[in-house]
């Protein structure tokens, strides 16, 4: 629970560790209106995977995001106000200190292929990830990962629905996350 007690915090991965983390992928249900935790020199990706919205007090103007919207990305040291416009919202936090990171919506049928030294997919439906010469199944709300995946894959990775999956579940099928740490000289082949 939060300290002005308005959610809760679910932490899927802290990279390299929890206690001092560059790499930070979360899920967070917000049940009240109220400000979010400053996280001074962090890097800040949010989209909703549950709800019908928030509205956050950014840099002076106030920005709506809802299901199905891309990913927003600020300054963790901005802590915007965040008022829910219909109750309670879950959303997919990553967070990055001292590195690059990425959070990109699945496109149905095109591949990613993004140089990272790490990189994984959180899925909001179920269905089936291809890479790496792999191919796995996932349940919905599920973060799969690699540290050290083959970042040269030519095919480059893949998710797609199951096709028993209720079409009207949630807006995006799943997200793309990556990383490279500033500390990494090259990305390993």
């Amino acid at each position: 629970m939060w300290r002005n007690g308005g959610g809760y915090t679910r932490e899927l991965l802290a990279w390299p560790s929890i206690e001092n983390w560059d790499l930070r992928i979360s899920v967070a249900d917000v049940e009240a209106d109220g400000p979010f935790s400053v996280f001074e020199g962090v890097e800040r990706w949010l989209v909703l995977i549950a709800g019908q919205g928030i509205a956050l007090r950014l840099d002076g103007g106030e920005r709506h995001l809802a299901p199905g919207d891309p990913p927003l990305r600020f300054d963790g040291a901005s802590a915007p106000d965040c008022r829910l416009l219909a109750g309670a919202t879950r959303d997919l936090n990553l967070m990055v200190r001292r590195g690059h990171g990425v959070m990109r919506p699945v496109q149905p049928g095109r591949p990613w292929d993004e140089q990272l030294a790490m990189r994984g997919v959180f899925t909001a439906t179920p269905g089936r990830w291809t890479g790496d010469g792999e191919s796995r199944s996932l349940p919905a709300m599920t973060l799969f990962w690699m540290e050290h995946s083959n970042v040269r894959d030519s095919a480059g990775w893949t998710f797609h629905r199951d096709g028993r999956a209720d079409s009207h579940q949630a807006p995006t099928d799943a997200w793309w996350l990556g990383f490279t740490s500033d500390q990494s000289s090259q990305i390993d082949s």
